[in-house]
């Protein structure tokens, strides 16, 4: 799209913000599809809810995934949370916080319920972590699908370092089984 770069919007590039809402509550994962599974690439799992490849189900299990995780290394300080203008970013967003509540876990987000600037999530969680007044580690979700297009979702993990969750894709990590549980299908 380079060569678009600085144009306006065409036809196709427009959603419907209604059905790509509807369909992250709506559709249902496929667990044979290969392409409705979690699957983490660089910093975290995208996909749209229209292919049934970014839906509640997804973020529920990567949540609870993170939450293990978390707990498994001994992560017990506050979880920094922040999401983008994407229309699945909210949407995201709150399923995330229903399931990190439900699991006890303290989390920060903008008090505005507003939107947070990617970076901001890694900068509040070095800035905590490299506070000596604190005893814990914090860790963080940004809900971004970064440069995708309108229709894709996207949720990262950032743990206590700020950058990308390398460690986590090791065999054994809840978030790497997060790939082949039934619950949690995307691409």
């Amino acid at each position: 799209m380079t060569d678009r770069a600085g144009t306006y919007a065409q036809d196709s590039d427009l959603i419907d913000p209604e059905a790509v809402s509807a369909a992250y509550y709506d559709l249902i994962p496929d667990v044979s599809d290969p392409a409705q599974k979690v699957v983490f690439g660089t910093s975290g799992h995208r996909g749209s809810s229209l292919d049934a490849a970014f839906n509640e189900a997804h973020i529920a299990a990567i949540t609870q995934a993170i939450v293990e995780y978390r707990a498994g290394q001994g992560i017990t300080g506050p979880l920094f949370i922040g999401r983008d203008t994407h229309i699945l970013s909210g949407p995201a967003e709150r399923t995330a916080l229903e399931v990190l509540a439900g699991n006890g876990v303290t989390v920060l987000a903008d008090a505005e319920g507003g939107y947070v600037p990617t970076p901001v999530v890694s900068h509040a969680i070095l800035v905590y972590n490299n506070d000596p007044a604190n005893d814990d580690q914090a860790d963080g979700i940004v809900v971004t699908p970064s440069h995708n297009p309108p229709r894709d979702g996207g949720f990262k993990y950032n743990p206590p370092h700020g950058g990308r969750p390398t460690a986590m894709r090791r065999r054994g990590s809840p978030l790497a089984r997060t790939r082949s549980s039934p619950a949690a299908t995307s691409r």
